[in-house]
């Protein structure tokens, strides 16, 4: 241990339980020690600690911290403080300082960038007496976490297929928001168990749906959540090996003989069936198709890793870093005051990536739009793209105009080729008008002719309860037959609304 700066401290861990489960190790040092600084006092060790040795405590920074999140820095700010002013110290945690301790990280951190020594005596960590209540073994892949570390994230960052164990679940304000975070990924109804006052005598195991933790009247300092996994193959993680074993020499030779060029027509078909399922606000049909979706991007990376181009890890990563990098007004201290000064903020950053990169500039703000996107939706991404550099109506009155005036043009064009043109103009300057009632086009039209659809075939049944066929039928027949269809459609799809909630609003954004 290289210490530049003499100063020196020495960090104890004080077992799960009462002092007789003290390392003799750490009972030397606490017995030298002039005085020892407690993370917390709320510890069945501390009865037995040497006496006449002077006690500092760090339950005040719980007590009067209302950011959960800070706890830790504030605890390690307090013992690099003290440090710097005793030059040698010694600080006790509960357990093992090397298992779930966020503070003892914090404080080795700041302790490197000074020079000074740190000395780590180890405890018996909380986790051995844990499983053993438990009646688990601690392998295969039990995930450690420290709740405070985890209340801030909006998802937990775990994998379900695994055990999780959190420590440092203190109280039920804690247990409050930790279910919050957990809940983005565990059902709510989800059997775990809060462990209490393991590796002493009034050790117990409380069962609990996930939801209803912070209902318990034990939860103390000495309180761990465990949180069993989910059924097997419920994380990421799990459909990237069963991908591999499928592009595998002991799996499907379908699936080997795939290449990135082969299973472009099914990625674009699977991305319109989630299309399909967004319109039928249909969720256990867009749950699946979000399964066959997420199939093809986990297979092109895999076939990318048999080719030896990339890994999933990077496509991960690199994704991760460009929203962060994307979101300073997220991550960062920037003030962005709406939706549109985001927009055009993230097209800055774009810009800036690629001079810094040395990546070529595009020619035209409208490089990026893909040319295979269907007709609608290309053009009303050309025109979004347009309109991020000033190229736009100020409002939706001369839009409206100009779809008039497209209009006129169709209605007066003479020949094939005119009319084709103009009626492509009219489209263009429709599909325009709907990007500022803030409609998606591509999606209102292939809802309008989902309902054209459903109407039609209430036409035919109709017909065909009259014994005929709709074409033997006169148009003003027909007429009616449709007219009573709009009626049927109409009532059906109140009823609809009325038993699913909320309504669907297709391509409203």
């Amino acid at each position: 241990m290289a210490v530049e700066s003499g100063i020196v401290i020495t960090i104890v861990g004080l077992g799960p339980g009462e002092a007789g489960m003290l390392t003799r190790d750490a009972w030397e040092a606490l017995t030298r020690a002039s005085v020892i600084y407690l993370r917390t006092q709320r510890h069945p060790a501390v009865a037995g600690l040497p006496a006449g040795v002077p006690i500092q405590i760090c339950d005040d920074i719980y007590e009067e911290t209302a950011d959960l999140s800070a706890v830790y820095p504030l605890i390690a700010a307090r013992v690099i403080a003290n440090s710097e002013n005793a030059g040698a110290i010694v600080y006790a945690v509960p357990g093992d300082p090397h298992t779930a301790e966020a503070s003892v990280e914090l404080i080795r951190l700041e302790a490197g960038k000074r020079g000074w020594g740190v000395r780590v005596l180890p405890g018996v960590s909380f986790v051995q007496p844990v499983m053993a209540l438990l009646g688990r073994d601690v392998l295969p892949g039990l995930q450690l976490c420290d709740a405070l570390a985890i209340l801030d994230l909006h998802h937990p960052p775990v994998s379900p297929d695994v055990p999780v164990l959190l420590a440092q679940v203190y109280s039920r304000a804690v247990a409050s928001e930790l279910k919050l975070t957990l809940m983005n990924q565990y059902p709510e109804e989800h059997l775990v168990a809060l462990v209490h006052a393991a590796g002493t005598t009034a050790a117990q195991v409380e069962w609990q749906p996930l939801h209803a933790i912070d209902h318990s009247l034990q939860i103390g300092h000495l309180t761990c959540l465990f949180v069993p996994p989910l059924a097997v193959g419920s994380g990421f993680a799990a459909l990237e090996v069963t991908v591999a074993h499928l592009r595998s020499p002991a799996g499907c030779a379908w699936d080997r003989e795939q290449t990135h060029q082969s299973l472009r027509a099914t990625l674009l078909e699977e991305t319109y069936e989630v299309l399909a399922a967004l319109d039928a606000a249909d969720p256990g049909a867009l749950q699946e198709e979000l399964g066959d979706l997420l199939l093809q991007v986990v297979l092109h990376a895999q076939i990318a890793v048999d080719d030896g181009e990339f890994q999933m890890h990077s496509v991960l990563r690199g994704i991760n870093e460009k929203l962060v990098r994307r979101h300073p007004h997220v991550y960062g201290t920037l003030k962005l005051p709406s939706a549109d000064a985001v927009v055009q903020h993230w097209e800055a950053i774009k810009a800036e990536e690629r001079h810094t990169s040395g990546v070529t500039v595009p020619s035209s703000v409208l490089a990026g739009v893909p040319r295979v996107l269907p007709a609608l939706a290309q053009a009303q991404a050309l025109q979004a793209r347009a309109a991020r550099v000033g190229f736009d109506w100020p409002a939706v009155e001369p839009v409206l105009a100009k779809v008039m005036e497209e209009l006129g043009e169709v209605q007066s064009a003479s020949g094939d080729t005119q009319q084709f043109e103009e009626l492509g103009d009219l489209l263009l300057s429709v599909v325009n008008w709907a990007r500022h009632l803030k409609v998606d086009a591509e999606t209102a039209l292939r809802v309008a002719a989902a309902r054209f659809r459903a109407r039609f075939e209430l036409v035919e049944q109709a017909a065909r309860e009259l014994g005929r066929s709709p074409s033997e039928m006169t148009l003003a027949e027909l007429d009616a037959l449709w007219d009573q269809a709009k009626v049927t459609y109409r009532l059906a799809a109140a009823t609809e609304r009325d038993d699913a909630a909320p309504a669907y609003e297709p391509g409203v954004h």
